[in-house]
């Protein structure tokens, strides 16, 4: 599965992305924010995560520009209750890169999975997420939650967000 943006391709990930995915996670303010990721993180981490099957229902991209096939980051949509996570390098944060890949993944979230309901979280200390969260129509459900990082010593407050049917036609119209 792919997609394409004004400036970003959403592709899967294959064998040969795994030394740039590497470079990208060894560093600790990204994967501090990761509840998923391995610390530090190393080639044969990048290698398992390319192996791991594509499930149709619970798509995951590496978010690269169009003009350069080196991976800028990666966005899915995970677990059982389907949860967005993404992640961007550090050289590309302040470009919105993360809303353009986040408008792609919820808009097939919407049209092709036809998910009636998407959560998402960010840790409480990282703002920024938060803000690109809610420009995706998601909306602070009041509830909090903690998750371990391997790249922090102490667990992670995270603030929990939803988009539903009805967060939709108001992200529509905006």
């Amino acid at each position: 599965m792919f997609a394409i943006t004004e400036r970003l391709l959403l592709r899967p990930g294959w064998a040969e992305d795994a030394p740039a995915l590497s470079r990208a996670l060894s560093d600790e303010r990204i994967v501090r924010n990761l509840s998923r990721v391995p610390w530090p993180y190393g080639l044969a981490d990048a290698e398992h995560f390319l192996a791991r099957p594509q499930e149709p229902r619970r798509p995951r991209f590496l978010i690269c520009l169009r003009d350069r096939p080196e991976p800028i980051g990666v966005i899915s949509i995970q677990d059982d209750i389907p949860n967005l996570g993404y992640w961007i390098a550090r050289d590309h944060w302040g470009k919105g890169y993360a809303t353009e890949a986040g408008r792609a993944v919820v808009a097939l979230a919407d049209e092709s999975l036809r998910l009636p309901r998407l959560i998402a979280s960010h840790a409480t200390d990282n703002p920024a997420s938060g803000k690109v969260l809610r420009k995706l129509g998601f909306v602070p459900t009041g509830a909090t939650g903690w998750a371990t990082s391997h790249a922090r010593t102490e667990p992670i407050e995270m603030q929990l967000l939803a988009r539903d049917g009805d967060q939709r036609a108001k992200a529509m119209a905006a």
